[in-house]
């Protein structure tokens, strides 16, 4: 395991009508708890197994004795404000603790795996940064060698052009970077269509 490598996965609280809100407008608050508790769990299996330390970063309160384990996984809390100021400190306490290439996702991509993770860290090898672009318009991954402020300033979390904007503060401040595929982000009732529907049976979601 690299202990330079860093990924960070940020992670709501699950809890009966505060997760998945765009979700349960269609499917109701139980089914879309039920839907996240297995993404974290799909989350956790895919990020262990990754070529780095990780780190969990919870919504609203720390947790010792979830699903995460405490030996692979050390635990935090986001700070308070929007997303980007959230990330942003995430990364600069990431730094400062010595790690030389942080990547952060989130728990609502089930397209993601391991290889693409590891595939990130591996960019970073020869790039100053990498982005997971999701077809929503925002982006599943985002990593880096260095706490780059730009890239979390000024966006309209959670809409259509955050991808573009990032990828455009990439290319004003001339960093080097790397596009990995683009995934889907399960934010919806239609964007379940992404999962195999024999996977989605399993989930019981509908």
């Amino acid at each position: 395991m690299n202990n330079n490598r860093l990924l960070i996965i940020f992670v709501k609280n699950p809890e009966l009508g505060k997760c998945k809100t765009r979700l349960a407008a269609t499917i109701g608050d139980e089914k879309a708890l039920q839907f996240y508790q297995q993404m974290l769990e799909r989350t956790k299996e895919v990020a262990t197994s990754a070529n780095s330390q990780k780190a969990v970063y919870y919504s609203s309160f720390i947790d010792e004795n979830d699903l995460w384990p405490n030996e692979v996984f050390s635990k935090h809390l986001q700070i308070k404000g929007e997303l980007g100021i959230k990330m942003s400190q995430a990364f600069e306490n990431s730094f400062k603790a010595g790690y030389t290439s942080v990547c952060i996702i989130g728990s609502d991509c089930y397209e993601l795996d391991t290889k693409t993770i590891n595939e990130a860290f591996k960019v970073l090898e020869n790039k100053q940064a990498v982005i997971g672009p999701s077809t929503d318009g925002g982006y599943y991954l985002l990593g880096m060698n260095q706490l780059i402020p730009g890239v979390f300033e000024n966006k309209e979390w959670s809409t259509a052009t955050v991808s573009a904007e990032t990828l455009n503060d990439f290319e004003q401040l001339n960093i080097s970077y790397s596009k990995l595929k683009v995934l889907t982000d399960i934010d919806t009732e239609e964007d379940l269509k992404t999962i195999p529907e024999d996977k989605l049976k399993l989930m019981r979601v509908k």
